[in-house]
């Protein structure tokens, strides 16, 4: 008891606080992704990949970018230093080597392009939440299926 009468309280409330906080909480890890683009009509030109945010998604400014040499079936491609996230995966087949998903005049896509979790592309590209993935620290994988449109 303290002299003013006062019950002194102990340092017990404070260990047990400390000790069930976690000690330097650090933000989990980045991962790689590893994406199987199939479907691939030809070995011309190269694969590009893009794995976007929900706010970069169809902008063309996705934080995390790759590609590969085309090869006719499955390419893959590996990205790393993706935060734990949800993200969509969009993929295109750059036959010509342009650096742009080449359109026709009604806008339909002249050269394959696809997304993660095969997203309906109907009357035009998919909804975000049709083609999120969660990427978390462990290596993740993505597939996405190469679709060509023929022209209307």
């Amino acid at each position: 008891m303290r002299r003013d009468g006062t019950k002194r309280r102990g340092l017990g409330p404070l260990i047990l606080l400390l000790a069930l906080c976690p000690a330097g909480a650090r933000p989990a890890a980045p991962a790689t992704l590893d994406v199987e683009v199939e479907g691939v009509a030809s070995g011309e030109g190269n694969v590009l990949v893009a794995v976007c945010t929900k706010a970069t998604f169809l902008t063309g400014d996705c934080p995390y970018t790759a590609s590969a040499p085309a090869r006719k079936g499955t390419v893959d491609i590996r990205i790393g230093g993706v935060p734990p996230g949800t993200y969509a995966v969009q993929a295109f087949h750059d036959a010509n080597a342009n650096m742009d998903l080449d359109r026709n005049f009604f806008g339909f896509p002249k050269e394959g392009a696809g997304f993660s979790n095969d997203a309906p592309m109907r009357f035009g590209p998919p909804r975000f939440a049709d083609a999120a993935i969660e990427v978390d620290a462990a290596p993740a994988t993505a597939r996405v299926t190469m679709r060509y449109f023929k022209a209307p």
